[in-house]
C-alpha cells in the first residue's frame, strides 16, 4: 500500500508538472499568469518532485515516507485556501483543485499509516 502511495502521488505531479511545463501562453493568459516563467518554474518543481516519489517507491523508509506526506500536506495547504476563496477561479478549475487536494491529503494519510517499522526493515520484510 505503501509503494502505492508514492506511485499514485507521481502519477499526479508528472502530468501536472509536464502541463505547467509547456503550458501554452494563451492558457497562461487565460489562467491570469502573467510571466509565464512562474508555471514553468513551479512545472518543473512538480516534475523532478515526481519523480523522486518514483525512485523513492523503490526502497521506501520512514524519511522518503516523511517527504512524501510533509510534501502532499503542503500542497493541500497550498491549494484548499485558494479553491475554497476562489470566486474569480472558473468552476471546473475549483472542482479539480479541490479534487486535487483531496487526493493528496488521502496520499499522505495512507503513507503515515502504512509506514514501514524499524523491525520490519531489519527483518528484510518486502513492502
Amino acid at each position: 500500500m505503501l509503494r502505492v502511495s508514492f506511485w499514485l502521488t507521481a502519477l499526479l505531479f508528472i502530468p501536472l508538472g509536464l502541463l505547467l511545463y509547456f503550458l501554452p501562453p494563451a492558457v497562461a493568459a487565460t489562467l491570469g499568469v502573467s510571466p509565464l516563467w512562474l508555471p514553468r518554474v513551479a512545472g518543473g518543481l512538480l516534475l523532478a518532485w515526481g519523480a523522486f516519489q518514483v525512485a523513492a517507491s523503490f526502497a521506501p523508509d520512514a524519511v522518503k515516507v516523511g517527504g512524501l506526506a510533509g510534501g502532499n500536506l503542503l500542497t493541500v495547504a497550498a491549494l484548499l485556501p485558494a479553491a475554497l476563496r476562489g470566486d474569480a477561479l472558473p468552476s471546473a478549475v475549483r472542482m479539480l483543485m479541490l479534487a486535487l487536494a483531496g487526493a493528496l491529503l488521502l496520499l499522505a494519510v495512507v503513507a503515515m499509516l502504512s509506514v514501514p517499522s524499524r523491525r520490519d526493515h531489519n527483518k528484510g520484510v518486502n513492502l
